[in-house]
């Protein structure tokens, strides 16, 4: 994830920033899901029966805070379809790690949503777009209504929420229409997600954008970024899945603080791009470990072995976690800007190619760009 408000508070005001100095897991507690986004890469349904026990759950978090995990994302599926869910929160933060709930909001109700915004540090609820977008993209007639009642009552009870926004060809027309959305309902987070090609992503490469088409909109979302810092506005944003993106936010940082561009850059350099298996892993609802949610290899189960000797071991993670990761072919190898990107997306590389250490097909930087000036 590439936190780009945080890191024009702290580099431009001087201030330490933000830094989790442990793992995050992404964990879909659950194949389970009431909707069917069109680019979802779990391939979730109602039908689905869990297959990681609370008792399992609750052994692999204690192996995974003894391996440097801080931070658990709960995902799916649709995560507040299991009955434990609450519980095993709860576990979590006696165990002093980090939770954030994400969402698409369906399942949030008057008599529940205190407890959620008690439990989570954070909640991100999934919105794609004006209603009639929203709901072509989840599958379901009057989703957007409902979402977007969860995000209202959310944010009444104290909750720290934000929004989850894929952009893709369906989507792209409602970029401004989110932002928008935010500034009028008081959301003080907006995540945005580049699409991966996984699973029903995969499935849709052709949803995916144009280099030209995502150029633009990173360069819209810079703006909003530069805009909400200048006017104090209080909404942080983040993109995700795109590592490229802090190229082109250096050069626009640049030319707005170019006293500043040195100490950014050792920032983004800290940073270190993508993290995927390094930094941040994935374990599906079958228990296997990933080093991303889209990686198409596992590196283990829980269920058969214990979590240390998963993460611990094995020459995939000792590869991924090299940085910067000079073994990427094409445009890569002979980029100057890779010790901020790392590379880009693996899971995209391998999408397309076949071959793990090919370049991102997604980035969209030019050729001076990919030079450090």
């Amino acid at each position: 994830m590439f936190r780009l408000s945080n890191l024009l508070h702290s580099v431009i005001e001087n201030k330490p920033e933000r830094v989790l100095n442990g793992s995050i897991a992404i964990w879909n507690f659950t194949n389970r899901c009431n909707l069917s986004c069109l680019h979802c890469y779990s391939k979730s349904t109602l039908d689905e029966v869990d297959t990681l026990t609370t008792a399992q759950i609750k052994k692999t978090i204690l192996e995974m805070k003894e391996n440097g995990v801080k931070f658990i994302i709960f995902s799916g599926g649709e995560p507040l379809t299991r009955k434990d869910l609450f519980e095993i929160a709860d576990f979590c933060k006696d165990n002093s790690i980090i939770t954030y709930l994400s969402s698409n909001g369906l399942y949030f109700t008057k008599g529940n949503v205190k407890r959620i915004v008690d439990t989570f540090n954070y909640v991100g609820i999934s919105i794609d777009g004006d209603a009639p977008t929203h709901d072509y993209f989840r599958g379901l007639k009057g989703a957007f209504t409902e979402t977007l009642k969860a995000v209202r009552i959310a944010n009444e009870h104290g909750g720290k929420v934000g929004i989850r926004f894929t952009i893709t060809k369906d989507t792209l027309g409602s970029l401004e229409y989110i932002f928008d959305l935010a500034e009028k309902e008081n959301i003080s987070k907006i995540y945005i997600s580049h699409l991966v090609y996984s699973g029903r992503g995969l499935d849709n490469l052709k949803m995916d954008l144009s280099k030209e088409q995502r150029r633009k909109s990173v360069e819209f979302i810079l703006d909003k970024a530069f805009e909400y810092y200048e006017t104090g506005r209080e909404i942080e944003i983040v993109t995700g899945n795109m590592e490229q993106d802090a190229i082109l936010f250096l050069n626009r940082f640049t030319l707005k603080y170019p006293h500043l561009k040195e100490k950014m850059r050792e920032r983004l350099v800290s940073w270190g791009g993508n993290s995927a298996g390094r930094k941040l892993l994935n374990i599906n609802s079958e228990g296997d470990v990933r080093p991303d949610p889209f990686f198409p290899l596992t590196v283990g189960n829980i269920i058969e072995e214990n979590f240390g000797d998963i993460w611990q071991s094995g020459e995939l993670l000792n590869q991924l976690r090299i940085h910067p990761r000079a073994q990427i072919s094409g445009i890569c190898a002979s980029c100057e800007q890779i010790d901020i990107c790392n590379g880009g997306s693996r899971s995209r590389a391998y999408a397309i190619t076949g071959d793990l250490w090919s370049e991102d097909p997604s980035c969209y930087l030019t050729e001076q760009e990919r030079r450090r000036s």
